[in-house]
């Protein structure tokens, strides 16, 4: 295989019939779904000539949006999906950034398309999906991609800074939908219920798993996730066998109490990452659904969405940490120190990656591109690129990984060094804590801790001495109503520190 396209083009010819995605008003089958690709594809090739400029996609929760994609990939050019909820100066800058060859849009962002007409080519999605394609320019196009073109550029969430776009390539999404189909044990039985927005990476794996299985895939409501006790109820109408969510959906879910009545036999496999997989929310679900099997996956975007994946088969108490495991195949996942030296077993270190799945860098960022995809220091023959990820872990006696925190979460503090991660994972595991993050204030030499729970911070502290020494405890507590998260469902860190530093000052 070179090209994504041939997991839809294969369970087209396989299963015609059968529903790809759905979403709320709309579905459609493999067939149908190739088919207006290819005819939106036909639009696009005749609008666009192939080149190295991207085409944005304005991202709705609808199948409309995948036939954006779809669209884009036929006319063999590549995507970039874009939240146009995001701030508009944010999103202007991105745009400024990207200087995309033309927008494509649903309906529901049309003003906005419009008003974005001014600087940049538009099409609607719906409206260019009607006619007859042009098989023989199709080809044409497709003729001139080749495995290390880009399917797609996703841009960061911001949690770190400036945007980045991050180019990832057919052979990489390519190389880990095969992995995760074999091991992960998805099959053209499975439902899967989409909660990942299609401009965060982790929906990469719902799109090109349904498409290359021949599964299908409901496109769960927003809105759902704000009543949970409605969203199982949904998982269960749809007999869904399979959850690929972001971690912070899956503690969500678990923290409303939901869990206790449900009822999802059809559910089979549930797959989370993104964040810190939390042992007391893990222990939750598996109590209501024991029949289920639980897989915590790790990587950055950088890598293709994941590079470390742990099925797990054992019970975890509260309080421990969960494993991110092992390499996915065809990766080398490994730990230096800060002079790029391996460590050894037990020892903290920084994860690096190095595999088909690495990008290809940052889009028009040479500089961080360079400072992030290096030469691997154990190689000095011929040229060999990893990936740093900037996120510390160490390897356990059982050889798994197990995530500490990023590189700025480890602080020295009255003399000790102190993995912020460690702290976190205590916090998380304290019965009347939903929530809670910790950074460090260098200033004033202390550790803060923002929180949304039922307790105050001695009632933390004495709860946390039975499983911390008293250098680790945090010295500044502030309890919230619920703590923020950014557009991908993570904790929003830089809005947190920035309002305690403006609160502090």
């Amino acid at each position: 295989m070179k090209h994504v396209l041939e997991y839809l083009e294969c369970s087209s010819r396989r299963t015609p019939s059968k529903v790809a995605f759905a979403d709320r008003s709309l579905s459609l089958t493999f067939q149908e779904l190739e088919r207006r690709a290819a005819v939106l594809g036909t639009s696009l090739a005749r609008q666009v000539a192939r080149c190295n400029r991207p085409l944005v996609v304005l991202v709705e929760r609808n199948v409309y949006t995948l036939a954006g994609f779809l669209g884009v990939l036929k006319s063999g050019n590549y995507y970039v999906p874009l939240d146009p909820l995001m701030p508009s100066k944010r999103l202007q800058g991105i745009l400024e950034q990207v200087d995309p060859a033309l927008i494509l849009y649903s309906h529901p962002q049309e003003k906005l398309a419009r008003a974005l007409s001014r600087q940049y080519p538009i099409c609607s999605i719906e409206e260019h999906m009607e006619g007859e394609p042009d098989d023989t320019l199709l080809a044409r196009c497709r003729s001139q991609v080749l495995d290390i073109d880009p399917v797609y550029m996703i841009f960061t969430s911001g949690s770190t800074g400036t945007p980045k776009g991050i180019v990832i390539s057919h052979r990489s999404v390519i190389d880990f939908v095969e992995w995760m189909a074999e091991s992960c044990r998805i099959t053209k039985e499975d439902v899967m219920g989409n909660q990942a927005p299609f401009y965060f990476d982790l929906s990469v794996k719902d799109i090109y798993l349904t498409l290359k299985c021949g599964a299908s895939c409901y496109i769960l409501e927003k809105k759902l996730f704000l009543f949970p006790g409605l969203l199982v109820k949904e998982l269960e109408e749809k007999a869904v066998t399979t959850l690929i969510w972001a971690t912070s959906a899956f503690h969500l879910v678990a923290n409303s109490g939901a869990l206790e009545k449900a009822n999802l036999p059809a559910l089979n496999k549930v797959i989370v990452g993104g964040e810190a997989l939390r042992a007391k929310q893990l222990n939750l679900w598996r109590n209501a659904l024991p029949h289920v099997q639980y897989t915590n996956l790790y990587g950055p975007t950088e890598v293709t969405v994941d590079c470390t994946w742990y099925p797990i088969t054992r019970e975890f108490a509260d309080h421990e940490s969960i494993p991110i495991g092992t390499a996915c195949a065809n990766k080398e996942v490994f730990l230096l120190d800060r002079d790029l030296k391996p460590v050894a077993d037990g020892q903290p270190g920084e994860l690096c990656v190095r595999g088909v799945g690495l990008a290809h860098g940052y889009f028009k960022d040479p500089e961080k591109t360079a400072a992030a995809f290096i030469q691997d220091p154990r190689n000095a023959d011929y040229p060999q690129k990893i990936y740093r990820t900037g996120d510390l872990a160490y390897r356990n006696e059982e050889g798994l990984f197990v995530f500490l925190s990023r590189k700025d979460g480890q602080i020295k503090h009255m003399g000790y060094r102190i993995e912020l991660g460690e702290v976190e994972t205590a916090l998380a595991a304290l019965p009347d804590i939903q929530e809670a993050i910790t950074f460090f204030d260098e200033k004033r030499d202390k550790i803060v801790c923002c929180y949304a729970g039922d307790c105050t911070g001695d009632d933390i502290n004495r709860a946390l001495k039975e499983q911390l020494p008293k250098y680790m405890l945090p010295n500044l507590f502030r309890p919230l109503p619920g703590l923020p998260h950014n557009p991908n469902g993570k904790v929003d860190r830089v809005s947190l520190r920035e309002q305690y530093e403006q609160e502090s000052h």
